[in-house]
Order: structure tokens, then C-alpha cells, then sequence
């Protein structure tokens, strides 16, 4: 007679804090937060969307959610480590998401720069990657993202042949658009990653919104484009992560705090 496993529930993980390198545990904590915000502004998508983070050190080993797990159950502890081959570097009862580690894995491996990268399906993101004309500089907000990268749909993400083209599409950009499938953005650092994403998010909705009015669009003066672009490169690059992050992490803490655990 065969009996069924039973996950633990996400508040009986172990902590793993003492088994892990001060920096390795605040990356933790951070990815979890990042989570958890995700999962507060409506951007997850049930269990299939994936957010992941480097752990610092030379191994080139990174953190993803726990494959069955909400969102807003996520904790430093529960993130399950990976190597670039998708094997589990820390004992774990969660599998990960293949899909997730197809694209995560990609970019990682090619770019050192990422420490970070999201990856969503929500509506308006969809919908954006979905119109011909992908993002439209017809907002301050999309203006600020500055040059979008854009990746083909080929399917679930399961085929590890395709890492080579999300990598080759991405090039140096930050933000991404999967052609039918979602919006993706990388950083230096988580904070960068969120920051990214909320603008590239915005300007989905943004675009949505206005395209849905009926009326003509007003498209700004040549050169306004590239002038927004580069007065917000400070932005995504890292430095308004002091700025940014500890409002965020204080409005979860007021929430729920067990992200940290």
C-alpha cells in the first residue's frame, strides 16, 4: 500500500541560519521578502511565476521558491538552492519549478551583473508582450525602462536549448518581454530587480489603459524618450535601493514578519 508524502507546512520549515553565511541568509531574506511583495501587489500567478537570487560567493549557486508553495508563504528558510544544473545544493523536502530554472539558470549563468531576476505573468504584462508593438515609450514610466528587450514565445520553458536564445535576446538589458508569456527584469541587487519590475509593470498598465480610452494617443516630442531614459538610470542600477527597500520591507514587517524565519 503506497502512502502519499506530506509536505511540511510552510511555518514548520527549519530555519537554516546557522547553516548558511551571514550574506547567504540576508539574500534570504530579501528573496522571501521580494515574494511576498509580489504576492501583496496581485502580481503572482498561483504557483508558476518564479523569482530567484544569486547566493553570494564563487559556487554560482542560487536561491528559488519552494515548488508548491504560495507566494505569501515563502520564508528565508523554505528558498531552495540550486547549482546551474538545477541540483539541490542544500537538502530540501520542495522540488523547483523546471521552467523557472530554464529561464533563471540562463541568465545567471551569463550574466554576472544579475544578481537578480523576476519573471511575472500578470494580465497587462502579458497582454503588453502580446501587441505587435510590445512597450510603447507613450509614458513617463515606460520611457524611464528605456530599451526592452524581447524573446520569442517557443513554448513552456522546458527546453534547456532555449537558454541560449533568452541569453542572446537579453543581451546587456535589464527588462525583457516573453513575446505572449510575461515580463522579466534583472539587477544588481534584489532591490534593483523589484524597482525594475514595478516600473516595467506600471508601464504595462499604463499602456493598457490608454490604448483601451478609444481615442488617438499623444506620442511625446522626439528625443524625450531617450532624455527620461537617461535621467533614471540611477534607478535600477542599485543606488536608490537604500532609498527603496526599507519602506518595503518595513510595510511587510507590519503585515507579517514570517517572511524572515
Amino acid at each position: 500500500m503506497s502512502v502519499a508524502f506530506e509536505m511540511p507546512k510552510y511555518d514548520e520549515i527549519e530555519s537554516v541560519k546557522d547553516k548558511v553565511s551571514p550574506e547567504e541568509w540576508q539574500a534570504r531574506v530579501d528573496l522571501a521578502a521580494l515574494y511576498r511583495l509580489v504576492a501583496s501587489y496581485g502580481w503572482d500567478d498561483l504557483l508558476f511565476t518564479h523569482l530567484s537570487a544569486r547566493v553570494p560567493g564563487p559556487e554560482h549557486h542560487f536561491l528559488l521558491n519552494p515548488f508548491g508553495m504560495m507566494f505569501e508563504e515563502v520564508t528565508a528558510s523554505s528558498l531552495v538552492k540550486v547549482d546551474k544544473d538545477g541540483n539541490k545544493v542544500m537538502d530540501s523536502p520542495y522540488d523547483i519549478n523546471p521552467a523557472g530554472f530554464t529561464i533563471h539558470s540562463a541568465v545567471h549563468m551569463a550574466r554576472e551583473d544579475a544578481k537578480c531576476v523576476m519573471h511575472l505573468h500578470t494580465d497587462d504584462g502579458v497582454a503588453v508582450s502580446s501587441q505587435a508593438a510590445g512597450l510603447m515609450p507613450i509614458t513617463q514610466h515606460a520611457m524611464q525602462c528605456g530599451e526592452i528587450a524581447y524573446h520569442e514565445y517557443e513554448g513552456v520553458a522546458l527546453d534547456h536549448e532555449e537558454r541560449d536564445r533568452i541569453v542572446k535576446d537579453l543581451g546587456d538589458k535589464q527588462f525583457m518581454l516573453l513575446r505572449n508569456h510575461g515580463t522579466l527584469t534583472v539587477g544588481p541587487d534584489i532591490p534593483a530587480a523589484f524597482l525594475a519590475m514595478y516600473y516595467l509593470e506600471r508601464a504595462c498598465t499604463m499602456q493598457i489603459r490608454a490604448l483601451a480610452g478609444g481615442v488617438d494617443v499623444n506620442n511625446p516630442p522626439q528625443g524625450t524618450h531617450e532624455k527620461a531614459t537617461h535621467q533614471s538610470e540611477v534607478l535600477f542600477d542599485g543606488s536608490a535601493s537604500p532609498l527603496v527597500w526599507p519602506p518595503m520591507l518595513r510595510k511587510l514587517d507590519r503585515q507579517d514578519p514570517s517572511y524572515r524565519t
